[in-house]
């Protein structure tokens, strides 16, 4: 059951990784330009592909503690 919740930790990180756009050093200072635009294509999956993967991760932390719980 760990193992589980281990590799959806890490599949979880790397698609947020993936989908930090605009995140240099301009944009800490505010030079990245915050247009709205809606997600199109690959981008929208991505980011329903990491709902999903937040969904699984909590739903293995509720199982593992109430399956396996620690005394």
């Amino acid at each position: 059951m760990a193992a589980g919740q281990d590799i959806i930790g890490v599949f979880l990180v790397i698609s947020i990784l993936l989908q930090a756009r605009g995140s240099g050093l301009s944009a800490t200072f505010g030079g990245d330009s915050s247009v709205y635009r809606s997600r199109r294509g690959i981008e929208r999956r991505l980011w329903q592909f990491t709902i999903l993967l937040a969904i699984l991760f909590c739903a293995f932390s509720v199982v593992s503690y109430t399956v396996f719980p620690q005394p």
